[in-house]
Protein backbone atom coordinates (compact mmCIF):
# COMPACT_ATOMS: atom_id res chain seq x y z
CA UNK A 1 0.00 0.00 0.00
CA UNK A 2 1.40 3.50 -1.10
CA UNK A 3 2.36 5.20 2.41
CA UNK A 4 2.22 8.63 0.85
CA UNK A 5 -0.96 10.47 1.96
CA UNK A 6 -4.07 10.65 -0.13
CA UNK A 7 -4.24 14.96 -0.71
CA UNK A 8 -7.15 16.31 -0.90
CA UNK A 9 -8.27 20.09 -2.53
CA UNK A 10 -11.62 21.25 -1.01
CA UNK A 11 -12.60 23.75 -3.59
CA UNK A 12 -15.85 25.21 -4.47
CA UNK A 13 -17.33 29.15 -4.58
CA UNK A 14 -16.67 31.87 -2.03
CA UNK A 15 -18.73 30.75 1.37
CA UNK A 16 -20.11 27.85 0.68
CA UNK A 17 -18.79 25.88 3.50
CA UNK A 18 -15.57 24.70 2.51
CA UNK A 19 -13.71 25.84 6.05
CA UNK A 20 -16.56 24.36 7.35
CA UNK A 21 -16.63 21.22 6.16
CA UNK A 22 -12.47 20.74 7.18
CA UNK A 23 -13.21 21.75 10.77
CA UNK A 24 -15.98 18.94 10.81
CA UNK A 25 -13.53 16.33 9.30
CA UNK A 26 -11.07 17.38 11.70
CA UNK A 27 -12.78 17.88 14.44
CA UNK A 28 -11.23 21.19 15.07
CA UNK A 29 -13.28 24.09 15.90
CA UNK A 30 -10.38 26.20 15.55
CA UNK A 31 -9.53 25.45 12.33
CA UNK A 32 -9.27 28.47 9.55
CA UNK A 33 -11.71 31.47 9.63
CA UNK A 34 -15.74 30.73 9.09
CA UNK A 35 -17.81 34.06 8.06
CA UNK A 36 -20.69 35.13 6.00
CA UNK A 37 -18.51 37.44 4.55
CA UNK A 38 -17.22 36.17 0.72
CA UNK A 39 -13.81 35.41 0.41
CA UNK A 40 -13.02 34.45 3.94
CA UNK A 41 -9.85 32.12 3.34
CA UNK A 42 -7.20 33.84 1.45
CA UNK A 43 -4.80 31.33 1.51
CA UNK A 44 -3.86 27.40 1.23
CA UNK A 45 -4.31 25.61 4.65
CA UNK A 46 -3.91 22.14 5.45
CA UNK A 47 -4.48 19.72 8.36
CA UNK A 48 -3.97 15.50 8.36
CA UNK A 49 -6.27 12.82 8.78
CA UNK A 50 -3.90 10.28 10.96
CA UNK A 51 -5.13 6.71 12.07
CA UNK A 52 -2.19 5.06 14.57
CA UNK A 53 -0.19 7.81 13.94
CA UNK A 54 -0.02 7.59 10.02
CA UNK A 55 -1.27 9.82 8.04
CA UNK A 56 -3.67 8.91 5.81
CA UNK A 57 -5.37 12.05 4.02
CA UNK A 58 -4.30 15.64 3.90
CA UNK A 59 -6.69 17.88 3.09
CA UNK A 60 -6.32 22.01 1.80
CA UNK A 61 -8.89 24.35 2.54
CA UNK A 62 -8.69 26.88 -0.96
CA UNK A 63 -9.94 30.50 -1.46
CA UNK A 64 -13.08 30.52 -3.24
CA UNK A 65 -13.77 31.25 -7.23
CA UNK A 66 -14.83 34.91 -7.09
CA UNK A 67 -14.85 35.27 -11.26
CA UNK A 68 -15.18 32.21 -12.95
CA UNK A 69 -17.65 33.44 -15.81
CA UNK A 70 -14.24 35.65 -16.49
CA UNK A 71 -11.75 33.15 -16.14
CA UNK A 72 -13.44 30.65 -17.68
CA UNK A 73 -13.34 33.14 -20.84
CA UNK A 74 -9.46 33.74 -20.38
CA UNK A 75 -8.59 30.80 -20.47
CA UNK A 76 -10.79 29.87 -24.05
CA UNK A 77 -8.79 32.50 -25.55
CA UNK A 78 -5.35 31.88 -24.56
CA UNK A 79 -3.40 30.97 -27.41
CA UNK A 80 -2.98 27.28 -28.20
CA UNK A 81 -0.06 26.75 -30.82
CA UNK A 82 -0.15 24.18 -33.45
CA UNK A 83 -1.28 21.67 -31.71
CA UNK A 84 -4.41 21.44 -29.40
CA UNK A 85 -3.91 21.44 -25.59
CA UNK A 86 -5.44 19.16 -22.90
CA UNK A 87 -7.31 19.87 -20.21
CA UNK A 88 -3.94 20.47 -17.60
CA UNK A 89 -2.17 22.06 -20.54
CA UNK A 90 -4.32 24.58 -20.59
CA UNK A 91 -4.67 24.99 -16.87
CA UNK A 92 -0.77 25.29 -16.70
CA UNK A 93 -0.71 27.70 -19.87
CA UNK A 94 -3.05 30.03 -17.37
CA UNK A 95 -1.25 29.85 -14.72
CA UNK A 96 1.88 31.12 -16.20
CA UNK A 97 0.57 33.79 -17.36
CA UNK A 98 0.43 37.38 -15.70
CA UNK A 99 -3.34 37.14 -15.01
CA UNK A 100 -2.48 34.47 -12.94
CA UNK A 101 -0.87 36.76 -10.65
CA UNK A 102 -2.86 39.64 -10.81
CA UNK A 103 -6.76 39.76 -11.61
CA UNK A 104 -7.31 36.05 -10.87
CA UNK A 105 -4.53 35.24 -8.29
CA UNK A 106 -7.43 34.00 -5.58
CA UNK A 107 -8.25 31.18 -8.33
CA UNK A 108 -4.84 30.23 -9.34
CA UNK A 109 -3.96 29.49 -5.79
CA UNK A 110 -6.79 26.94 -6.12
CA UNK A 111 -6.06 25.45 -9.02
CA UNK A 112 -2.47 24.89 -8.22
CA UNK A 113 -3.61 23.23 -5.01
CA UNK A 114 -5.95 20.74 -7.40
CA UNK A 115 -3.36 20.00 -9.92
CA UNK A 116 -0.76 18.48 -6.66
CA UNK A 117 -3.69 16.81 -5.08
CA UNK A 118 -4.89 13.38 -6.03
CA UNK A 119 -8.92 14.95 -5.79
CA UNK A 120 -10.75 17.61 -5.13
CA UNK A 121 -13.96 17.57 -3.01
CA UNK A 122 -16.33 20.47 -4.64
CA UNK A 123 -18.76 21.98 -1.86
CA UNK A 124 -21.76 23.48 -3.26
CA UNK A 125 -24.55 25.56 -1.27
CA UNK A 126 -27.71 23.73 -2.73
CA UNK A 127 -29.66 26.80 -1.29
CA UNK A 128 -28.12 28.64 -3.80
CA UNK A 129 -29.54 28.37 -7.86
CA UNK A 130 -27.47 26.70 -9.98
CA UNK A 131 -26.06 30.21 -11.80
CA UNK A 132 -23.28 29.95 -15.18
CA UNK A 133 -20.70 30.74 -12.71
CA UNK A 134 -21.08 27.38 -11.04
CA UNK A 135 -21.16 25.57 -14.07
CA UNK A 136 -17.97 27.66 -15.27
CA UNK A 137 -16.25 26.81 -12.18
CA UNK A 138 -16.95 23.04 -12.66
CA UNK A 139 -15.96 23.58 -16.51
CA UNK A 140 -12.51 25.06 -14.96
CA UNK A 141 -12.24 22.48 -12.25
CA UNK A 142 -12.64 19.17 -14.88
CA UNK A 143 -9.70 20.83 -16.73
CA UNK A 144 -7.19 20.19 -14.39
CA UNK A 145 -8.15 16.60 -14.74
CA UNK A 146 -8.52 15.22 -11.25
CA UNK A 147 -11.59 13.31 -9.73
CA UNK A 148 -13.64 15.59 -8.44
CA UNK A 149 -16.37 14.57 -5.75
CA UNK A 150 -19.33 17.24 -5.39
CA UNK A 151 -20.46 17.65 -1.70
CA UNK A 152 -23.76 19.15 -0.94
CA UNK A 153 -23.46 21.71 1.96
CA UNK A 154 -27.04 22.74 3.82
CA UNK A 155 -29.33 20.26 2.74
CA UNK A 156 -31.52 20.14 5.82
CA UNK A 157 -32.50 23.86 4.99
CA UNK A 158 -36.18 24.73 3.21
CA UNK A 159 -35.03 26.57 1.01
CA UNK A 160 -32.78 23.74 -0.63
CA UNK A 161 -32.49 23.24 -4.48
CA UNK A 162 -30.75 19.97 -4.53
CA UNK A 163 -32.73 18.10 -7.31
CA UNK A 164 -31.38 20.89 -9.57
CA UNK A 165 -27.69 20.61 -8.52
CA UNK A 166 -27.75 16.75 -8.90
CA UNK A 167 -29.54 17.08 -12.97
CA UNK A 168 -26.60 19.75 -13.29
CA UNK A 169 -24.14 17.24 -12.07
CA UNK A 170 -25.41 14.22 -13.66
CA UNK A 171 -24.90 15.70 -17.14
CA UNK A 172 -21.23 16.76 -16.46
CA UNK A 173 -20.83 13.05 -15.37
CA UNK A 174 -20.58 13.68 -11.37
CA UNK A 175 -22.50 10.62 -10.74
CA UNK A 176 -20.94 10.14 -7.10
CA UNK A 177 -22.09 13.03 -5.12
CA UNK A 178 -22.98 12.75 -1.22
CA UNK A 179 -24.76 14.90 1.20
CA UNK A 180 -22.77 16.48 4.08
CA UNK A 181 -24.28 19.15 5.91
CA UNK A 182 -21.34 21.10 7.44
CA UNK A 183 -23.61 22.65 10.39
CA UNK A 184 -25.34 19.13 11.53
CA UNK A 185 -24.22 16.55 9.76
CA UNK A 186 -25.62 12.51 9.37
CA UNK A 187 -24.51 10.32 12.05
CA UNK A 188 -23.22 7.72 9.00
CA UNK A 189 -22.32 11.55 6.76
CA UNK A 190 -18.43 10.69 6.89
CA UNK A 191 -18.86 7.48 6.38
CA UNK A 192 -20.99 8.34 3.10
CA UNK A 193 -18.56 10.93 2.00
CA UNK A 194 -15.32 8.23 2.23
CA UNK A 195 -17.22 5.64 0.76
CA UNK A 196 -18.51 7.93 -2.33
CA UNK A 197 -14.65 9.11 -2.50
CA UNK A 198 -13.38 5.99 -2.68
CA UNK A 199 -15.97 5.14 -5.89
CA UNK A 200 -13.64 8.15 -8.08
CA UNK A 201 -10.53 6.63 -6.31
CA UNK A 202 -10.63 2.88 -6.77
CA UNK A 203 -7.10 2.52 -5.40
CA UNK A 204 -7.33 4.07 -2.44
CA UNK A 205 -10.41 1.88 -1.40
CA UNK A 206 -8.03 0.23 1.57
CA UNK A 207 -6.58 3.32 2.88
CA UNK A 208 -10.36 5.34 2.81
CA UNK A 209 -12.09 1.52 4.68
CA UNK A 210 -9.60 1.94 7.56
CA UNK A 211 -10.32 5.54 8.07
CA UNK A 212 -13.95 4.37 8.11
CA UNK A 213 -13.49 2.00 10.67
CA UNK A 214 -11.46 4.46 12.40
CA UNK A 215 -14.05 6.83 12.71
CA UNK A 216 -16.72 4.51 13.59
CA UNK A 217 -14.80 3.48 16.28
CA UNK A 218 -13.80 6.72 17.98
CA UNK A 219 -17.60 7.17 17.79
CA UNK A 220 -18.23 4.33 20.17
CA UNK A 221 -15.51 5.51 22.08
CA UNK A 222 -16.14 9.08 22.66
CA UNK A 223 -19.67 7.46 23.30
CA UNK A 224 -19.00 5.15 25.81
CA UNK A 225 -16.64 8.16 27.89
CA UNK A 226 -19.52 10.75 27.70
CA UNK A 227 -22.06 8.07 29.52
CA UNK A 228 -19.16 7.81 32.25
CA UNK A 229 -18.90 11.18 32.31
CA UNK A 230 -23.24 11.76 32.81
CA UNK A 231 -22.74 8.62 35.50
CA UNK A 232 -20.16 9.98 37.59
CA UNK A 233 -22.26 13.08 37.91
CA UNK A 234 -25.38 11.48 39.33
CA UNK A 235 -23.68 8.94 41.74
CA UNK A 236 -22.07 11.88 43.09
CA UNK A 237 -25.50 14.07 43.14
CA UNK A 238 -27.30 10.84 44.26
CA UNK A 239 -24.65 10.05 46.77
CA UNK A 240 -24.47 13.22 48.17
CA UNK A 241 -25.86 13.44 52.13
CA UNK A 242 -25.23 16.20 54.44
CA UNK A 243 -26.52 16.93 58.15
CA UNK A 244 -26.38 20.39 59.82
CA UNK A 245 -27.47 22.37 62.63
CA UNK A 246 -30.76 24.16 62.26
CA UNK A 247 -28.97 27.63 62.52
CA UNK A 248 -27.05 26.71 59.45
CA UNK A 249 -29.58 25.34 57.57
CA UNK A 250 -29.68 28.57 55.05
CA UNK A 251 -26.09 28.40 54.33
CA UNK A 252 -25.49 24.89 54.48
CA UNK A 253 -28.90 25.25 51.32
CA UNK A 254 -27.00 27.58 49.42
CA UNK A 255 -23.64 25.73 49.47
CA UNK A 256 -25.12 22.53 48.28
CA UNK A 257 -27.35 24.72 45.68
CA UNK A 258 -23.56 25.87 44.52
CA UNK A 259 -22.00 22.21 45.07
CA UNK A 260 -24.63 20.58 42.44
CA UNK A 261 -23.97 23.52 39.88
CA UNK A 262 -20.57 24.15 39.94
CA UNK A 263 -20.43 19.82 39.44
CA UNK A 264 -22.91 19.26 36.87
CA UNK A 265 -21.19 22.39 35.10
CA UNK A 266 -17.57 20.37 35.02
CA UNK A 267 -19.49 17.43 33.24
CA UNK A 268 -20.92 19.97 30.99
CA UNK A 269 -17.45 21.30 29.90
CA UNK A 270 -15.76 17.82 30.06
CA UNK A 271 -18.64 16.60 27.48
CA UNK A 272 -17.30 19.69 25.43
CA UNK A 273 -14.12 18.92 25.75
CA UNK A 274 -14.42 15.19 24.62
CA UNK A 275 -16.37 16.36 21.59
CA UNK A 276 -13.91 18.66 20.81
CA UNK A 277 -15.82 22.09 21.19
CA UNK A 278 -14.94 25.15 22.96
CA UNK A 279 -16.17 25.75 26.88
CA UNK A 280 -16.99 29.45 26.00
CA UNK A 281 -19.18 31.02 28.62
CA UNK A 282 -21.25 27.25 29.97
CA UNK A 283 -22.95 28.17 32.81
CA UNK A 284 -25.74 25.71 34.99
CA UNK A 285 -28.38 27.70 35.81
CA UNK A 286 -29.24 27.71 39.29
CA UNK A 287 -31.27 24.76 40.68
CA UNK A 288 -34.53 25.99 42.65
CA UNK A 289 -36.05 25.04 45.57
CA UNK A 290 -39.52 22.78 46.16
CA UNK A 291 -41.53 26.26 46.33
CA UNK A 292 -38.95 28.62 47.54
CA UNK A 293 -38.38 26.35 50.77
CA UNK A 294 -37.01 23.86 52.59
CA UNK A 295 -39.53 20.80 54.32
CA UNK A 296 -38.92 21.00 58.16
CA UNK A 297 -40.39 17.91 59.52
CA UNK A 298 -38.82 14.63 58.04
CA UNK A 299 -41.41 12.02 58.87
CA UNK A 300 -44.81 14.49 57.55
CA UNK A 301 -46.68 12.68 54.71
CA UNK A 302 -47.24 16.39 53.16
CA UNK A 303 -43.89 17.02 53.57
CA UNK A 304 -42.86 14.09 51.69
CA UNK A 305 -45.85 14.42 48.84
CA UNK A 306 -45.00 18.27 48.54
CA UNK A 307 -41.29 16.96 47.28
CA UNK A 308 -42.60 14.13 44.86
CA UNK A 309 -41.65 11.61 47.07
CA UNK A 310 -44.03 9.59 45.95
CA UNK A 311 -44.95 6.17 43.70
CA UNK A 312 -45.69 7.23 39.81
CA UNK A 313 -44.57 10.83 41.19
CA UNK A 314 -42.12 10.81 38.53
CA UNK A 315 -41.34 14.41 36.81
CA UNK A 316 -44.70 15.38 36.98
CA UNK A 317 -44.25 16.28 40.76
CA UNK A 318 -42.06 18.74 40.08
CA UNK A 319 -44.05 20.72 37.54
CA UNK A 320 -46.23 22.40 40.62
CA UNK A 321 -43.42 24.75 40.75
CA UNK A 322 -43.42 26.01 37.49
CA UNK A 323 -40.34 27.11 37.41
CA UNK A 324 -37.80 25.76 34.41
CA UNK A 325 -34.06 25.26 33.87
CA UNK A 326 -31.96 26.76 31.32
CA UNK A 327 -28.61 25.12 30.85
CA UNK A 328 -26.78 27.99 28.47
CA UNK A 329 -23.32 25.79 27.09
CA UNK A 330 -20.89 27.91 24.25
CA UNK A 331 -23.32 28.39 21.88
CA UNK A 332 -25.91 25.44 22.77
CA UNK A 333 -29.47 26.63 24.27
CA UNK A 334 -30.74 23.96 26.03
CA UNK A 335 -34.41 24.95 26.65
CA UNK A 336 -35.28 22.57 29.49
CA UNK A 337 -38.64 24.50 30.84
CA UNK A 338 -39.38 24.17 26.88
CA UNK A 339 -38.36 20.82 26.18
CA UNK A 340 -38.91 19.09 29.06
CA UNK A 341 -42.39 20.82 29.86
CA UNK A 342 -41.89 20.48 33.43
CA UNK A 343 -39.87 21.73 35.85
CA UNK A 344 -37.33 20.60 38.96
CA UNK A 345 -39.60 19.60 41.59
CA UNK A 346 -36.81 20.23 44.32
CA UNK A 347 -33.19 19.75 46.21
CA UNK A 348 -33.92 17.95 48.77
CA UNK A 349 -35.80 15.12 50.16
CA UNK A 350 -36.05 13.45 53.52
CA UNK A 351 -33.08 10.89 53.85
CA UNK A 352 -34.41 7.44 53.14
CA UNK A 353 -32.59 5.86 56.26
CA UNK A 354 -34.66 6.36 59.14
CA UNK A 355 -32.25 5.47 61.78
CA UNK A 356 -30.08 7.65 60.93
CA UNK A 357 -33.16 10.36 60.49
CA UNK A 358 -33.76 9.56 64.39
CA UNK A 359 -30.48 10.29 65.06
CA UNK A 360 -30.67 13.31 63.66
CA UNK A 361 -33.71 14.70 65.10
CA UNK A 362 -32.71 14.10 68.63
CA UNK A 363 -29.64 16.35 67.50
CA UNK A 364 -31.86 19.01 65.85
CA UNK A 365 -30.44 18.09 62.79
CA UNK A 366 -31.60 18.29 59.42
CA UNK A 367 -30.07 15.80 56.69
CA UNK A 368 -30.13 17.45 52.95
CA UNK A 369 -29.90 15.45 50.00
CA UNK A 370 -30.48 15.79 46.51
CA UNK A 371 -33.92 14.63 45.56
CA UNK A 372 -35.22 12.31 42.66
CA UNK A 373 -36.60 14.56 40.42
CA UNK A 374 -33.26 16.19 40.21
CA UNK A 375 -31.52 13.34 39.65
CA UNK A 376 -33.88 12.68 36.69
CA UNK A 377 -33.48 16.46 35.48
CA UNK A 378 -30.15 16.10 35.49
CA UNK A 379 -30.02 12.57 33.79
CA UNK A 380 -32.31 14.02 31.36
CA UNK A 381 -30.45 17.38 30.08
CA UNK A 382 -27.26 15.38 30.15
CA UNK A 383 -27.75 12.49 27.72
CA UNK A 384 -29.55 15.37 25.67
CA UNK A 385 -26.14 17.81 25.63
CA UNK A 386 -24.34 14.34 24.40
CA UNK A 387 -26.92 13.61 21.80
CA UNK A 388 -26.57 17.25 20.49
CA UNK A 389 -22.82 17.14 20.41
CA UNK A 390 -23.04 13.91 18.65
CA UNK A 391 -25.33 15.65 15.92
CA UNK A 392 -23.22 19.57 15.96
CA UNK A 393 -20.76 19.77 13.28
CA UNK A 394 -17.58 21.99 14.06
CA UNK A 395 -18.63 24.39 12.03
CA UNK A 396 -21.81 25.51 13.64
CA UNK A 397 -21.90 28.93 15.52
CA UNK A 398 -25.61 29.11 16.31
CA UNK A 399 -27.53 27.70 19.12
CA UNK A 400 -29.14 24.51 17.95
CA UNK A 401 -32.66 22.93 19.08
CA UNK A 402 -31.91 19.45 20.30
CA UNK A 403 -34.09 16.32 19.39
CA UNK A 404 -35.27 14.11 21.76
CA UNK A 405 -33.70 10.92 22.84
CA UNK A 406 -35.45 8.20 24.67
CA UNK A 407 -36.47 9.50 28.01
CA UNK A 408 -39.69 8.15 29.13
CA UNK A 409 -37.55 5.52 31.69
CA UNK A 410 -35.64 8.66 33.38
CA UNK A 411 -39.39 10.42 33.21
CA UNK A 412 -41.78 8.35 35.40
CA UNK A 413 -40.10 4.91 35.74
CA UNK A 414 -37.51 4.08 38.82
CA UNK A 415 -34.72 5.64 38.89
CA UNK A 416 -31.71 3.29 38.00
CA UNK A 417 -30.14 1.13 40.72
CA UNK A 418 -27.26 2.12 40.54
CA UNK A 419 -28.66 5.27 41.92
CA UNK A 420 -30.69 3.81 44.16
CA UNK A 421 -27.65 2.17 45.81
CA UNK A 422 -25.50 5.19 46.06
CA UNK A 423 -28.19 6.60 48.29
CA UNK A 424 -26.57 4.14 50.88
CA UNK A 425 -22.76 5.54 50.66
CA UNK A 426 -22.50 9.40 50.83
CA UNK A 427 -19.00 8.90 50.96
CA UNK A 428 -19.14 8.11 47.27
CA UNK A 429 -19.92 11.49 46.90
CA UNK A 430 -17.27 13.98 45.75
CA UNK A 431 -19.46 17.22 46.47
CA UNK A 432 -18.30 17.28 49.98
CA UNK A 433 -15.49 18.77 48.49
CA UNK A 434 -12.59 16.41 50.13
CA UNK A 435 -10.56 14.07 48.35
CA UNK A 436 -11.74 12.55 45.38
CA UNK A 437 -13.84 9.17 46.07
CA UNK A 438 -11.86 6.15 44.42
CA UNK A 439 -13.42 3.39 45.80
CA UNK A 440 -13.84 0.53 43.98
CA UNK A 441 -17.53 -0.66 44.30
CA UNK A 442 -18.09 3.30 43.46
CA UNK A 443 -16.00 2.82 40.23
CA UNK A 444 -18.09 -0.31 39.89
CA UNK A 445 -21.47 1.30 40.12
CA UNK A 446 -20.27 4.19 37.80
CA UNK A 447 -19.67 1.53 34.96
CA UNK A 448 -22.96 0.12 35.44
CA UNK A 449 -24.77 2.94 35.25
CA UNK A 450 -23.12 4.41 31.97
CA UNK A 451 -23.74 1.03 30.87
CA UNK A 452 -27.33 1.79 31.27
CA UNK A 453 -26.79 4.78 29.63
CA UNK A 454 -25.56 3.59 26.96
CA UNK A 455 -28.00 0.92 26.96
CA UNK A 456 -30.79 3.26 26.72
CA UNK A 457 -29.02 5.38 23.74
CA UNK A 458 -29.17 2.11 21.51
Amino acid sequence: MNKQPLTLAVVGHTNVGKTSLLRTLTRDVGFGAISHRPSTTQHVEGARLSVDGEALIELYDTPGFEDAVALYEYIEQLPKGYERFDGPEQIQTFLQSSEARQRFEQEAKVLRQLLKSDAGLYVIDVREPVLAKYRDELAILSMCGKPLLPVLNFVNTDDQREPAWREVLARLGLHAVVRFDTVAPPQDGEQCLYENLSLVLDSQRSRLQRLIEHNQAQVLIRRQAGYRLIAELLIDVSAFRHSVPPDQLESAIQKLHDAVRQREQRCVEALLKLYAFRKEDAQASELPLEEGRWGDDLFNPATMKQLGIKVGGGMAAGAATGVGIDLMTGGLSLGMATVLGAAVGGLTQTFRNYGERLKGKWRGERELTVNDNTLRLLAIRQQRLLHALELRGHAAQNSIQMETPQEQQWREGALAQPLIIARAYPAWSNLHGNNPCQEPERNSNIDRLAALLAQQHA
